[in-house]
């Protein structure tokens, strides 16, 4: 069963928050328990692809009060999701603040337009959210944590896109083994 640490960053009340409550309790919560705010991991067992594996995830509902531990969250998270409301310009304005934070090239990246059942009072376009993620090299999705669209589907695209990273990860060690092989292979033919 394969672990994994996933970070949520974003600015405060873009529903960092209510998405894990979502993703770990099946519910929404207008207000979220106090409990929930003071806990900063989450984990849930999941089933991805015929295979199971643990969710971990951590967020804080707002990092830049505490610089010593977001650090630490920094180098826990192997994937990195970056949110922002489509009902908050600035939050998605924000969001090179965000990945700026993320230092290198995270193994895997999503961004997440959040709160798409406010169509309503919509001031970002999904068109926009789209050309941001393609700007970062990321994937993109929106989702409401209210009505749990694309809730679960965040998390299995965020477990696929670590799998596939780490299997890239694991083809590049084992390469060179493979060239010094295929070396010896040829030396010993051409010697025959």
């Amino acid at each position: 069963m394969d672990q994994w640490t996933v970070a949520m960053l974003g600015d405060s009340g873009v529903g960092k928050t209510t998405l894990v409550t979502q993703f770990i309790l099946n519910s929404f919560l207008d207000t979220v328990p106090e409990v929930m705010m003071l806990q900063d991991d989450h984990r849930k067992q999941l089933i991805v692809d015929n295979r199971m594996c643990v969710v971990s995830v951590v967020h804080n509902a707002d990092l830049d009060e505490c610089a010593a531990r977001r650090q630490e969250w920094l180098r826990e998270g192997q994937g990195f999701v970056l949110v922002y409301s489509v009902s908050d310009r600035a939050s998605f304005d924000r969001l090179s603040h965000w990945r700026e934070i993320i230092k290198g090239d995270p193994a895997a990246l999503l961004l997440v337009g959040n709160k798409c059942d406010k169509n309503y009072a919509r001031e970002v376009t999904k068109a926009e959210g789209e050309a941001r993620a393609t700007e970062l090299g990321c994937s993109f999705l929106e989702t409401s944590a209210k009505t749990a669209q694309n809730v679960e589907r965040l998390f299995t695209t965020m477990v696929r896109l670590l799998r596939d990273a780490e299997a890239g990860r694991v083809a590049a060690a084992s390469e060179p083994a493979q060239r010094r092989s295929r070396k010896k292979t040829i030396a010993r033919c051409s010697v025959l």
